[in-house]
């Protein structure tokens, strides 16, 4: 569930299709996205899934999955 969700906010701060997201795709590498893209999505996944990602750990987020992994964490 949270990976869908996730992929959604992902496209639509990239203007792209969810299907070309995958857990695997990195943010920067694999969807073109800039450092200010990646705040921005770090921004509406907390106010999403009303969490709190550190800032330690929003920059260890290189991959789809690690943003899944960061979300799990601060939900549990």
């Amino acid at each position: 569930m949270e990976f869908e969700k996730l992929q959604q906010i992902i496209a639509d701060v990239l203007n792209m299709d969810p299907s070309q997201i995958t857990e695997d795709s990195k943010f920067i590498d694999d969807l073109s996205a800039d450092s200010l893209d990646v705040f921005e999505i770090i921004t509406s996944i907390e106010e999403a899934f009303d969490i709190t990602i550190d800032d330690s750990e929003a920059e260890s987020i290189v991959t789809v999955g690690d943003a899944v992994e960061a979300i799990r964490n601060a939900v549990n």
